[in-house]
């Protein structure tokens, strides 16, 4: 969309900040999610669209800061805000150590859950350095996993916070 051009009734266009890049959607249904806004407007598609109802995790994403699934928020909300993906939580092409983690434990099967689980085990240990497995568990209720079982995601979060703790 050019400068000034005016979108269609009950379309917008939505500005925003992702993973650190300012970035502009045009032609915005005022009723779709953020996690559409995502994947099919600006060609992110690390958070995954599963249940569209809040309940996997699948999609979790921090919305200036505060984890959320990406599904229960309007796109038009994310005008002015700052959005990190799991595609934003590495930095320079590196991976996160909890996204080495993952790999390293044999957490990720199918990974269909696996973005999810990394932006929620990311929020865990930017809030609790050493998380115990109980607080593990907790923080990632909300997120399903089919194939694993959880012990090794459990197994790559304990991971990812030694790795972290050694690195500060």
């Amino acid at each position: 969309m050019g400068m000034g051009r005016t979108p269609p009734v009950g379309l917008m266009r939505i500005t925003c900040t992702v993973n650190g890049k300012q970035v502009s959607a045009d032609d915005v249904w005022a009723g779709e999610s953020l996690l559409y806004v995502l994947r099919e407007r600006l060609g992110l598609f690390g958070s995954k669209n599963a249940c569209e109802q809040g309940e996997c995790g699948s999609c979790s994403v921090y919305l200036d800061g505060k984890l959320v699934c990406a599904c229960l928020v309007l796109g038009g909300q994310a005008e002015g805000r700052e959005i990190v993906t799991v595609e934003g939580i590495g930095s320079d092409g590196a991976l996160h150590a909890v996204q080495e983690a993952f790999v390293e434990a044999g957490a990720v099967q199918c990974g269909f859950c696996t973005p999810g689980l990394i932006v929620a085990a990311h929020d865990l240990l930017n809030r609790i350095p050493e998380p115990s497995t109980v607080q593990i568990r907790e923080a990632l209720a909300g997120n399903i996993c089919r194939c694993t079982g959880y012990a090794k995601i459990i197994d790559a979060v304990h991971l990812a916070a030694r790795g972290l703790a050694q690195s500060r």
